[in-house]
């Protein structure tokens, strides 16, 4: 069964400083996601705090909301199907390491501590996190892509 999703997408700051943005963009859209919101930014306190909430009180906190304000990120909102676990497979895991060759990570990353990109886990970290960064109107989503026109087809 096809579930169409949103989800959060961003480029962090060593993503972007590394000219890997139209790369990243490149892999969501061959994949057949569609975009529906980008812009670059520079993330405030209050942004990084609300992105980060979750990990407040650990030992890294800290170096999370100065390592996503050290420079501008892409933010984006991408849909499709399934697309927050496809999402996470062309990332691949946290640890660059550890993550499968061909994926982002595998691909542009180094240390677990610069990994290039975030996406979102849930359908609602994914919405939580999307409302960080978006506000409805921002999100341009009255135009059908490719793939949904084909999915569409093959779900007749």
């Amino acid at each position: 069964m096809h579930i169409e999703q949103k989800t959060f997408i961003a480029v962090k700051p060593d993503g972007v400083r590394r000219g890997l943005v139209g790369e990243i963009i490149s892999r969501f859209e061959r994949k057949g996601y569609k975009l529906i919101a980008m812009k670059m930014l520079d993330v405030t306190r209050e942004q990084a705090a609300k992105h980060y909430e979750e990990h407040k009180g650990k030992p890294f906190y800290e170096r999370l909301i100065e390592y996503i304000q050290s420079g501008p990120i892409v933010a984006m909102v991408w849909k499709g199907y399934n697309v927050i676990e496809g999402a996470r497979q062309l990332m691949g895991v946290t640890n660059p390491l550890d993550a499968q060759v061909g994926t982002i990570r595998a691909d542009f990353a180094l240390v677990k501590e610069y990994n290039v990109i975030h996406g979102s886990d849930s359908p609602e970290s994914a919405e939580r996190e999307i409302a960080i960064y978006f506000s409805p109107d921002e999100l341009c989503d009255e135009y059908e892509n490719m793939a949904e026109i084909v999915i569409e087809k093959l779900d007749e």
